[in-house]
Order: C-alpha cells, then sequence, then structure tokens
C-alpha cells in the first residue's frame, strides 16, 4: 500500500510540473527591422580629360605639345578636290593673285598622311602661320620672298627643296604641275628638327564655349558670297551641327574618299586688300581689326575681330566670342564689297 501510496503522489506532482510549465507564455519573436530603400544617387559626371587641343578646344587624354604645322594648300580649280583638309583643325582662305583662293591649313589634333597639292609662299600667310608658332609648309616663292622667309621670318619647309624626293614631298601622276606636289607629313617633324625647329611646343588654346554657353543671332540655314572668280557657299546641316562647304555647287570633298569638309565654326572676316604689283600680289591687313561674321549651330552673329597675340579673334564689344569647340573655317574677304556681299537664307 506504501508503494501505491508513493506512486500516486509522484503522478500528480509530475501532472503539476506538466501544467506549469504548458501554461507558461509563448515568448515572441524578435521583430525583424524593416530595411529603408536604398536612395537613388544621380550618377557622378565623368571627369574633364585633363588636357586641351588649342586649335579646336576637344579634350583628350593625350599629351598635347607636338607643334602646329601650316600647309599652303592649292585651290585652283585643277587642284580640286585637295586631300587633307578634313583633318585641319583651322583653314585659313585668303585671295592670292586672279582672285583665285589659296588655303592655309593649320593641323594640330590630327595629322594626316597626306596634304595637298600644295602651293607657294605668301608674306600675309607666313606671317600668321608664325603668329600662331606654327611650321610653315609651302612649295616655292619669288625671290625676295624666300629672301623675307631665310632672314627669319618663319621656320619653314620649302617644297622646292625637296621636290619629289619621295620622303617630304612626292608629284602626283593623276595632276600636272604645278597642282600635282603632295607633301607627306609623317616626314614633317623629322625634316624639321634636321633644321633646327622646335617640334613641341605649348600653344595657348583660342577661346572656346562651354557647353552650356548660349549663341546669340539669326537663325540662317545658308550663305554664300563671292571672290569674285572664287563662289564660296556654306550650308547648315542640322541634323549632324556641321558646316558643309562649296566652291559655288561644287562640294569641299576628300580626293580620296569624298568625305565631306564639315565645320563647326565658320568665320568670316572683312579686311583692306591691296594690289601691289602687276602680278597681282596682295598686302591684307590683318591687323586693324573690324567686322566680322561668325556662324555657329546654324546661328548668324554681327560682331567683330581683333588681332590679338597675332592671332584672328572674334570680339563683341571688346570681349571675346568663343569658339564651338571643333574645326574652324576663317575667310578672309576684302572690304569692298565685304560682307554687304554676302547673302544670308534663313
Amino acid at each position: 500500500m506504501v508503494l501505491l501510496s508513493f506512486l500516486l503522489i509522484g503522478l500528480i506532482a509530475c501532472s503539476n510540473n506538466t501544467e506549469e510549465t504548458n501554461s507558461e507564455p509563448e515568448m515572441e519573436p524578435d521583430p525583424v527591422e524593416e530595411s529603408e530603400p536604398e536612395s537613388e544617387t544621380e550618377p557622378k559626371p565623368e571627369p574633364k580629360l585633363p588636357n586641351v587641343y588649342p586649335l579646336t578646344g576637344e579634350r583628350t587624354d593625350q599629351e598635347v605639345d607636338n607643334r602646329i604645322v601650316s600647309v599652303m594648300v592649292n585651290n585652283h580649280p585643277k587642284a580640286r578636290p585637295q586631300t587633307g583638309l578634313s583633318q585641319a583643325d583651322i583653314v585659313i582662305e585668303i585671295l592670292a593673285e586672279y582672285n583665285i583662293t589659296r588655303f592655309m591649313a593649320l593641323f594640330q589634333s590630327e595629322q594626316p598622311d597626306v596634304v595637298g597639292p600644295v602651293r607657294s609662299a605668301r608674306p600675309y600667310y607666313f606671317n600668321t602661320a608664325d603668329n600662331y608658332d606654327a611650321l610653315y609648309v609651302y612649295h616655292g616663292a619669288a625671290g625676295f620672298i624666300e629672301d623675307m622667309l631665310k632672314n627669319g621670318a618663319a621656320d619653314y619647309l620649302n617644297g622646292a627643296y625637296y621636290d619629289n624626293d619621295g620622303h617630304l614631298f612626292e608629284r602626283a601622276d593623276f595632276r600636272v604641275a604645278p597642282h600635282n606636289s603632295y607633301l607627306q607629313f609623317d616626314a614633317v617633324y623629322e625634316v624639321a628638327e634636321k633644321k633646327g625647329y622646335e617640334v613641341t611646343v605649348n600653344h595657348e588654346p583660342l577661346p572656346f564655349l562651354e557647353e552650356d554657353d548660349e549663341i546669340n543671332g539669326t537663325a540662317v540655314s545658308e550663305i554664300s558670297f563671292n571672290y569674285t572668280s572664287t563662289p564660296v557657299r556654306y550650308v547648315y546641316d542640322a541634323a549632324s551641327e556641321v558646316y558643309l562647304r562649296y566652291n559655288g555647287e561644287e562640294q569641299t570633298v576628300e580626293l580620296d574618299t569624298e568625305e565631306a569638309i564639315q565645320l563647326d565654326n565658320v568665320f568670316l572676316v572683312e579686311t583692306h586688300h591691296e594690289v601691289i604689283d602687276d602680278s597681282g600680289r596682295r598686302e591684307v591687313d590683318l591687323e586693324s581689326g573690324g567686322n566680322a561674321y561668325l556662324l555657329q549651330k546654324g546661328t548668324l552673329q554681327k560682331i567683330q575681330w581683333e588681332n590679338r597675340d597675332g592671332r584672328i579673334i572674334p570680339v563683341r564689344d571688346g570681349e571675346e566670342v568663343g569658339f564651338v569647340p571643333g574645326k574652324t573655317w576663317i575667310n578672309i574677304i576684302p572690304e569692298d564689297p565685304g560682307l554687304s556681299g554676302v547673302e544670308e537664307i534663313e
């Protein structure tokens, strides 16, 4: 009996313990912290490339210390289409003799394989080249002009001394002289160094617009004017935001590829011209300043030009007007009829 009593007492004790255990409240799980949505951050603008090409205003991570090379390029009808102009940073167009213009192409950001046809020197060209601290490349010159260059007017390479040498100059067989002499650009710096010229220069950049700068002027889609026997026309291509150049109805393109010359700035400069000899040679005033037109992104600005440190700069009320970064064509036109002879199409 005693044993049975102990067993009953033990069962009752176990039963009470089980009820006490089951009666304890269930523990709630720790609350899960909700993560806040990640805030959307604007992408950081890409850092600007460290260097700028002085004649185009375009940025690069490459060293920019190669010296500007200026080349006299023939614009006689028998010399068209030319070679290399699409890679020029700036082309300066001025009358030579017989109311035919000649180009001085300035190369720095790009270096074509071949440029030409190359023609003879003129003082207002080589003075301008020297003002830009450029090497001056030409083919032939009158004796008194050659003497000016030999006496230090500019650092020069005359194709007459390298005529068809197969290194610096080559004659093309598909044209006749004087419209067939072509500069082999890869040899320029080598030959210049042998003459004792500097081939690395830190050029001061021209003034350029920033991306958000406004261009204030008149919407113009096309302009045309006439160097007597050399009609010139620029047509704005709104889709690509560039200007296409024409001699009359003949588009200015590359000889081998027929690639169109595409320009971001067209700068028309009006100044005094004077014929000084029976051969029709001229003096052209590139010092005094005057009226100018600047075409950018389909807009024509009527402004002025000044010679600042030897470079032809657009200005308005004495303040520099920036170029659009890219390629530029500068037309130097006689003051008679000057800008009044420019036809505009809206």
